[in-house]
């Protein structure tokens, strides 16, 4: 029977070594450079037929997706009309790619310490990168596990 850390081994290579308490710890095999985007998002839900809104597609990141099920769109919180279904207060971070599709593992990485302290996430994907968004509540205790976990903080402009 294949226990919680051979699932793990078997989607990223990681190292686990054992604390004088017994809690496993795992450390990343790559240490990738990420930014903080300025500026708070907010996740927004649409009917799934419905128009793309002309508020959506402001700003210097935004991103809209398109379901069967429904239209999903990120972009800064303060654009976004009071009557749409969304939650605000999202800060982004954005790894430092390009990233080849050959490459796996990238996102997994950068998310599992974040996962490992239960703090939220929403990714977002481009063909050249992947993208964090964290509730601002949570930012600078995610910003630290990734820190702690090998991941470096590059300032967003020189990104």
């Amino acid at each position: 029977m294949k226990s919680a850390i051979d699932d793990l081994q078997s989607e990223i290579p990681i190292n686990i070594a054992l604390s004088h308490d017994t809690k496993p710890s795992a450390s990343v095999a790559r240490s990738l450079n990420f930014s903080r985007l300025p500026g708070s998002f907010a996740i927004c839900r649409l009917a799934a037929n419905a128009p793309v809104p002309e508020w959506a597609l402001r700003g210097s990141f935004f991103s809209v997706t398109s379901t069967a099920d429904e239209l999903s769109i990120v972009c800064p919180g303060t654009q976004v009309p009071s009557e749409i279904v969304h939650e605000n207060g999202w800060a982004c971070l954005k790894l430092q790619g390009p990233f080849p599709f050959s490459e796996t593992g990238i996102l997994a990485s950068f998310v599992r310490p974040l996962s490992q302290r239960a703090i939220p996430i929403f990714a977002v994907s481009t063909f050249d990168t992947d993208y964090v968004l964290i509730k601002q509540d949570w930012l600078e205790k995610a910003v630290q596990a990734l820190c702690d976990a090998g991941h470096e903080e590059v300032d967003w402009q020189n990104s």
